[in-house]
């Protein structure tokens, strides 16, 4: 099956939208071939403003209509104890509002960006998308992570070379809990390492320190410049460790 034809057969179509490499694209085809599609994005604490910034310049860009959904996941217990399978119960809580909502809008099917290179055996959250009958396109017309940035690019879309980021809980180790001053310390450094010029790293919370992860071609720039990295993370981390395994 090719992308054109899913959307023949469900040409009424709503996408749980992210911003990212996946959904981003997913979108554009939605757009390109269904009748009538709607972005969804939902906005909670997790999610990083420069994303929010994206999601909301890639539907600009593409004449895509987006719904933004505001939410909180900091007042479930569940979700800020930060178990092991913390990401069923945070994908559940997210797209169970998203599939809400694009039923209230008319769409009786809701899409996500899943593709066929994703380890969905591994992944607590992929279990919450089959329970609520979420449908993944990318991944049943067998298109994977390469793919997909090939036929971003080819099609224009400022997103295909953007690096994969997952949420910022995942920053935080399991079991430690999840405390909106710990989101905002993490998205703060980060900008920060954005501001320096690196662009796919992770800065993770360990105790009492962060532990900084850079890719290979990254890591002379962010050994040399880990005295200034220290200072400028000092207001949210007393010390800055960089990870000798690579990204």
């Amino acid at each position: 099956m090719i992308l054109s034809d899913f959307f023949q057969q469900h040409p009424q179509a709503a996408i749980g939208f992210s911003g990212g490499v996946d959904s981003a694209y997913l979108a554009y085809c939605a757009k390109k071939y269904a009748q009538n599609m709607l972005a969804i994005y939902y906005k909670s604490e997790f999610q990083p403003e420069f994303e929010f910034k994206d999601a909301k310049r890639f539907c600009t860009q593409h004449g895509i209509p987006l719904k933004i959904l505001y939410g909180s996941v900091l007042n479930d217990d569940t979700i800020i104890d930060n178990p092991k399978n913390r990401c069923y119960y945070c994908k559940q809580r997210i797209f169970s509002a998203i599939q809400k909502e694009a039923l209230t809008q008319g769409f009786p099917i809701l899409l996500d960006g899943t593709n066929a290179s994703d380890e969905v055996n591994d992944r607590p959250g992929m279990l919450a998308l089959k329970e609520l009958h979420v449908i993944s396109p990318l991944r049943l017309c067998g298109l994977t992570k390469k793919d997909i940035r090939l036929l971003s690019k080819e099609a224009g879309l400022f997103t295909w070379d953007k690096p994969s980021y997952a949420c910022l809980a995942t920053r935080i180790p399991t079991g430690m809990k999840i405390t909106g001053e710990l989101l905002h310390a993490i998205e703060s450094c980060e900008n920060i390492l954005f501001s320096m010029g690196f662009s796919d790293f992770r800065v993770r919370v360990r105790d009492g320190y962060a532990l900084l992860q850079v890719t290979e071609s990254d890591y002379p720039k962010a050994s040399a410049s880990l005295d200034h990295i220290q200072q400028a993370f000092a207001a949210y981390f007393p010390k800055v460790v960089l990870d000798t395994q690579v990204r």
